[in-house]
Protein backbone atom coordinates (compact mmCIF):
# COMPACT_ATOMS: atom_id res chain seq x y z
CA UNK A 1 0.00 0.00 0.00
CA UNK A 2 1.31 3.43 -0.58
CA UNK A 3 -0.02 5.78 2.31
CA UNK A 4 -0.30 9.69 2.72
CA UNK A 5 0.70 10.83 6.69
CA UNK A 6 -0.73 14.15 7.09
CA UNK A 7 0.88 15.02 10.53
CA UNK A 8 2.87 18.60 11.69
CA UNK A 9 4.20 16.56 15.14
CA UNK A 10 7.78 15.79 13.85
CA UNK A 11 8.27 13.07 16.58
CA UNK A 12 4.90 11.62 16.44
CA UNK A 13 4.94 11.32 12.22
CA UNK A 14 8.62 9.91 12.16
CA UNK A 15 7.12 7.23 14.62
CA UNK A 16 4.51 6.52 12.28
CA UNK A 17 6.31 7.24 9.11
CA UNK A 18 9.20 4.31 10.60
CA UNK A 19 6.19 2.15 12.01
CA UNK A 20 4.68 2.07 8.36
CA UNK A 21 7.33 1.62 6.72
CA UNK A 22 8.99 -1.31 8.39
CA UNK A 23 5.74 -3.33 8.12
CA UNK A 24 6.45 -2.80 4.15
CA UNK A 25 4.38 -0.26 2.75
CA UNK A 26 5.22 3.08 1.51
CA UNK A 27 4.75 6.65 2.86
CA UNK A 28 4.80 9.85 1.78
CA UNK A 29 4.96 12.26 4.76
CA UNK A 30 4.00 15.76 4.74
CA UNK A 31 3.39 18.60 7.92
CA UNK A 32 0.71 20.67 5.69
CA UNK A 33 -2.72 20.66 3.90
CA UNK A 34 -1.38 22.63 1.12
CA UNK A 35 1.42 19.98 0.81
CA UNK A 36 -1.40 17.50 1.66
CA UNK A 37 -3.80 18.69 -1.36
CA UNK A 38 -0.65 18.58 -3.63
CA UNK A 39 0.17 15.18 -2.61
CA UNK A 40 -3.51 13.86 -3.42
CA UNK A 41 -3.42 15.38 -6.94
CA UNK A 42 0.12 14.09 -7.86
CA UNK A 43 -0.17 10.17 -6.47
CA UNK A 44 -3.02 7.50 -6.05
CA UNK A 45 -3.02 6.66 -2.29
CA UNK A 46 -4.09 3.56 -1.20
CA UNK A 47 -4.91 5.48 2.12
CA UNK A 48 -4.81 8.53 4.24
CA UNK A 49 -3.67 9.32 7.89
CA UNK A 50 -4.82 12.88 8.65
CA UNK A 51 -4.47 15.30 12.03
CA UNK A 52 -6.96 17.11 12.28
CA UNK A 53 -5.35 20.12 13.82
CA UNK A 54 -2.59 21.65 11.30
CA UNK A 55 -0.79 24.77 10.91
CA UNK A 56 -2.74 26.00 8.02
CA UNK A 57 -5.88 24.86 9.01
CA UNK A 58 -8.78 21.73 9.85
CA UNK A 59 -8.00 18.08 9.08
CA UNK A 60 -11.97 17.96 9.35
CA UNK A 61 -12.03 20.48 6.32
CA UNK A 62 -9.34 19.11 3.77
CA UNK A 63 -11.15 15.50 4.21
CA UNK A 64 -14.98 17.26 3.41
CA UNK A 65 -13.35 18.96 0.33
CA UNK A 66 -11.65 15.69 -0.83
CA UNK A 67 -15.01 13.63 -0.23
CA UNK A 68 -16.99 16.32 -2.26
CA UNK A 69 -14.49 15.74 -5.37
CA UNK A 70 -15.78 11.79 -5.39
CA UNK A 71 -12.18 10.86 -4.00
CA UNK A 72 -12.80 7.34 -1.83
CA UNK A 73 -9.57 6.57 -0.16
CA UNK A 74 -9.83 5.45 3.00
CA UNK A 75 -9.29 7.89 5.85
CA UNK A 76 -7.73 7.21 9.60
CA UNK A 77 -8.06 10.10 11.31
CA UNK A 78 -5.29 10.44 14.05
CA UNK A 79 -6.46 13.61 16.73
CA UNK A 80 -5.41 14.56 20.21
CA UNK A 81 -9.49 15.45 19.79
CA UNK A 82 -10.75 13.31 21.84
CA UNK A 83 -14.81 14.08 22.91
CA UNK A 84 -17.55 12.04 21.36
CA UNK A 85 -18.46 14.97 19.46
CA UNK A 86 -15.11 15.49 17.43
CA UNK A 87 -15.58 11.23 16.24
CA UNK A 88 -18.78 12.31 15.71
CA UNK A 89 -17.84 15.20 13.39
CA UNK A 90 -14.96 13.09 12.21
CA UNK A 91 -16.90 10.21 10.74
CA UNK A 92 -19.54 12.07 9.33
CA UNK A 93 -17.16 13.95 6.99
CA UNK A 94 -16.50 10.65 5.85
CA UNK A 95 -13.75 9.02 7.90
CA UNK A 96 -13.31 5.68 7.80
CA UNK A 97 -11.84 5.08 11.61
CA UNK A 98 -10.74 7.39 14.59
CA UNK A 99 -7.49 7.02 16.77
CA UNK A 100 -6.93 9.29 19.57
CA UNK A 101 -3.34 10.24 20.53
CA UNK A 102 -1.23 9.08 22.00
CA UNK A 103 -1.89 5.42 20.56
CA UNK A 104 0.00 2.72 20.35
CA UNK A 105 1.87 1.84 16.71
CA UNK A 106 0.75 -1.91 16.60
CA UNK A 107 -3.05 -0.28 16.93
CA UNK A 108 -2.27 1.72 13.85
CA UNK A 109 -0.44 -0.80 11.90
CA UNK A 110 -3.93 -3.01 12.92
CA UNK A 111 -6.41 -0.42 12.20
CA UNK A 112 -4.56 0.23 9.04
CA UNK A 113 -4.82 -3.56 7.39
CA UNK A 114 -8.24 -3.27 8.44
CA UNK A 115 -9.84 -0.54 6.98
CA UNK A 116 -7.84 -1.80 3.50
CA UNK A 117 -9.08 -5.02 3.87
CA UNK A 118 -13.08 -3.66 4.33
CA UNK A 119 -12.26 -1.96 1.13
CA UNK A 120 -10.90 -4.33 -0.75
CA UNK A 121 -13.77 -6.55 -0.19
CA UNK A 122 -12.31 -9.03 2.40
CA UNK A 123 -12.48 -8.05 5.96
CA UNK A 124 -10.58 -11.55 6.78
CA UNK A 125 -7.07 -11.43 6.91
CA UNK A 126 -6.67 -14.77 5.91
CA UNK A 127 -7.26 -15.46 2.09
CA UNK A 128 -5.88 -18.49 -0.01
CA UNK A 129 -4.55 -18.62 -3.38
CA UNK A 130 -4.45 -21.80 -5.06
CA UNK A 131 -2.08 -23.59 -2.40
CA UNK A 132 -1.33 -20.33 -0.50
CA UNK A 133 -2.61 -19.57 2.34
CA UNK A 134 -1.80 -15.85 3.16
CA UNK A 135 -2.33 -13.79 6.48
CA UNK A 136 -2.77 -10.13 5.27
CA UNK A 137 -2.17 -9.21 9.38
CA UNK A 138 0.94 -11.23 10.01
CA UNK A 139 1.80 -10.97 6.85
CA UNK A 140 2.83 -14.33 6.37
CA UNK A 141 2.63 -16.55 3.22
CA UNK A 142 2.55 -20.45 3.77
CA UNK A 143 2.47 -22.94 0.57
CA UNK A 144 1.00 -25.90 1.63
CA UNK A 145 1.97 -25.24 5.27
CA UNK A 146 5.41 -24.36 4.71
CA UNK A 147 6.23 -20.98 4.92
CA UNK A 148 7.71 -18.70 2.29
CA UNK A 149 9.53 -15.11 3.17
CA UNK A 150 9.20 -12.09 1.39
CA UNK A 151 11.51 -9.04 1.26
CA UNK A 152 9.69 -5.47 2.06
CA UNK A 153 9.23 -4.85 -2.00
CA UNK A 154 7.88 -8.21 -2.57
CA UNK A 155 5.68 -8.41 -0.48
CA UNK A 156 4.48 -4.63 -1.50
CA UNK A 157 4.36 -5.85 -5.07
CA UNK A 158 2.13 -9.01 -4.24
CA UNK A 159 -0.31 -6.94 -1.42
CA UNK A 160 -0.88 -4.78 -4.95
CA UNK A 161 -2.46 -8.09 -7.12
CA UNK A 162 -3.93 -9.30 -4.12
CA UNK A 163 -6.06 -6.00 -3.19
CA UNK A 164 -7.13 -6.13 -7.19
CA UNK A 165 -7.66 -9.94 -8.06
CA UNK A 166 -8.38 -10.21 -11.76
CA UNK A 167 -7.56 -6.46 -12.09
CA UNK A 168 -4.60 -5.68 -14.79
CA UNK A 169 -2.05 -3.55 -12.95
CA UNK A 170 0.46 -1.11 -15.47
CA UNK A 171 4.21 -0.89 -14.72
CA UNK A 172 3.84 2.39 -13.60
CA UNK A 173 0.81 1.55 -11.11
CA UNK A 174 3.06 -0.99 -9.35
CA UNK A 175 6.09 1.28 -9.46
CA UNK A 176 4.26 3.67 -7.30
CA UNK A 177 3.83 0.85 -4.55
CA UNK A 178 7.31 0.98 -4.20
CA UNK A 179 8.01 4.98 -4.70
CA UNK A 180 9.52 4.97 -0.83
CA UNK A 181 11.94 1.66 -0.76
CA UNK A 182 14.04 3.86 -3.01
CA UNK A 183 14.59 7.59 -4.29
CA UNK A 184 13.97 6.25 -7.64
CA UNK A 185 12.59 2.87 -9.09
CA UNK A 186 15.26 1.39 -12.01
CA UNK A 187 13.22 0.71 -15.54
CA UNK A 188 13.05 -2.90 -15.18
CA UNK A 189 12.28 -3.53 -10.89
CA UNK A 190 9.41 -4.63 -11.45
CA UNK A 191 10.29 -7.23 -13.91
CA UNK A 192 12.58 -8.83 -11.09
CA UNK A 193 10.55 -8.35 -8.32
CA UNK A 194 7.88 -10.08 -10.58
CA UNK A 195 10.32 -12.92 -11.58
CA UNK A 196 11.03 -13.59 -7.60
CA UNK A 197 7.71 -13.89 -6.60
CA UNK A 198 7.17 -16.78 -9.29
CA UNK A 199 10.36 -18.64 -8.52
CA UNK A 200 8.72 -18.14 -4.63
CA UNK A 201 5.37 -18.89 -5.01
CA UNK A 202 4.60 -20.48 -8.25
CA UNK A 203 5.56 -19.75 -12.17
CA UNK A 204 1.54 -18.79 -12.31
CA UNK A 205 1.14 -16.62 -9.52
CA UNK A 206 1.58 -13.54 -11.74
CA UNK A 207 0.13 -13.31 -15.20
CA UNK A 208 1.81 -11.00 -17.78
CA UNK A 209 -0.32 -8.95 -20.52
CA UNK A 210 2.60 -8.42 -22.91
CA UNK A 211 2.99 -4.36 -23.51
CA UNK A 212 0.23 -3.77 -20.53
CA UNK A 213 1.18 -5.11 -17.06
CA UNK A 214 0.63 -7.91 -14.97
CA UNK A 215 -2.40 -9.30 -12.94
CA UNK A 216 -2.81 -12.00 -10.43
CA UNK A 217 -2.90 -15.40 -11.62
CA UNK A 218 -5.97 -17.74 -11.16
CA UNK A 219 -5.73 -19.92 -8.27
Amino acid sequence: MRILLIEDDTVLGAAVRDQIAGGGQSVDWVTRLDAAGDAVRAAAYDLILLDLMLPDGRGISFLKKLRATGDVTPVIILTALDQVSDRIEGLNAGADDYLVKPFDLAELSARIGSVARRYTGNPNPIVTHGSLEIDLAARTIRSEGKPMQLTAREWALFEAFLSRPGQLLSKPQLEEKLYAFDAEVESNTIEVHVSRLRKKLGALVIETERGLGYRLGKP
